[in-house]
């Protein structure tokens, strides 16, 4: 049962083998993609912009869909989706990347069970001293690996017609190693083609910094930019700078144990005047690949059950947290270029 705070938040929200340059793609600028399919402007509702599903962290060169059970994966994910459905979110962002354990098919089956909306993502991770890069990332140039990445958001994902809503890239701290900045040029590549938002796994703020430099070279926005892990980073001075350059802030380590240092995490934006370029989530889910019957799953409901109360307690507004929870994963996974 939801319970009232819970529909005061949804009455609120109002919800229920080519060249770059020969790439052409079809999809409308300002749309957001699902595995099912565009979604429909104002739609996207509640949306957690960080969270996993299945999780295969043994390397790229010997990751397979072979390794796991995706009946297995599928009934045991099933539940705690549809949990989030009945506390009131409507959308999840699931992070993991190709040869982490992405499997679009699986997450377009429970996005239909769940009655959730589910985006996917094309792009590399890099971090992690390129453990879970794919060998050719490191011989092809950024003008290549952007070509592999446009294809996916032009044709679909693994010969489905499953299409990515954005490019997930991860890069170690800064300064970028040689690999960590082709995988940005690329990124930045890939967006003036497809308007798709890049979500960074980003060490440090230097790393963050560097990166959005690199972006404005190619005549990328800050804007199109997430810093995912943004948490990491204890000097709030760094986070002010990415704001400043027109970057999404993502603090999208909530869990129980960390509630009151998030508030005040937010706080501090709401302070400086930058919450409306916040993202929140937990980075929770994770069924590990090689773990029997993956391991101990994370439920998602520490947002819902706690932490929104949470920032209620502490003064932010209906307003506010629908800024937070509505408003600006919309407009950071809206599919537009941005120069």
């Amino acid at each position: 049962m939801i319970s009232s705070y819970f529909v005061a938040v949804l009455l609120l929200a109002g919800i229920g083998g080519c060249t770059v340059s020969k790439l052409k793609i079809k999809q409308k600028q300002g749309t957001i993609v699902s595995v099912n399919g565009v979604v429909s402007k104002g739609k996207l509702g509640i949306t957690l912009p960080h969270e996993h599903v299945l999780v295969d962290f043994i390397g790229a060169d010997q990751v397979s869909p072979d390794r796991y059970n995706s009946d297995e994966v599928f009934v045991k994910v099933l539940p705690f989706l549809r949990k989030i459905k009945q506390q009131g979110c409507q959308t999840l962002v699931e992070c993991t990347p190709a040869y982490l354990g992405r499997d679009v098919l699986l997450l377009q089956r429970l996005s239909k069970a769940s009655g959730l909306t589910i985006l996917t993502n094309t792009g590399y991770y890099g971090a992690r001293q390129g453990k879970f890069l794919p060998a050719h990332a490191f011989t092809e140039t950024a003008e290549q690996l952007a070509t592999r990445w446009i294809v996916e958001a032009e044709q679909g994902i693994d010969n489905t017609p499953i299409k990515p809503g954005f490019l997930k890239i991860s890069v170690d701290e800064g300064p970028l190693s040689v690999v960590n900045q082709k995988l940005v040029q690329a990124a930045a590549l890939t967006h003036l083609k497809t308007g798709l938002t890049i979500a960074s796994h980003t060490g440090n703020g230097e790393a963050a910094l560097d990166q959005l430099a690199l972006l404005q070279q190619h005549g990328v926005a800050g804007k199109a930019f997430v810093w995912v892990h943004a948490q990491n980073e204890k000097n709030t001075q760094w986070h002010q700078k990415a704001a400043k350059a027109g970057a999404w802030l993502e603090f999208d380590g909530i869990s129980e144990n960390n509630t009151g240092e998030y508030v005040q995490v937010l706080q501090n934006m709401k302070a400086a005047g930058l919450l409306n370029q916040v993202l929140i989530s937990q980075d929770a889910g994770w069924y590990h690949v090689g773990e029997k019957q993956g391991g101990a799953f994370q439920d998602y409901e520490t947002l819902f059950s706690t932490f929104i109360p949470a920032l209620k307690k502490a003064g932010f507004t209906q307003i506010e947290i629908k800024q937070l929870l509505v408003i600006n994963p919309e407009q950071a996974f809206s599919t537009s270029v941005k120069k």
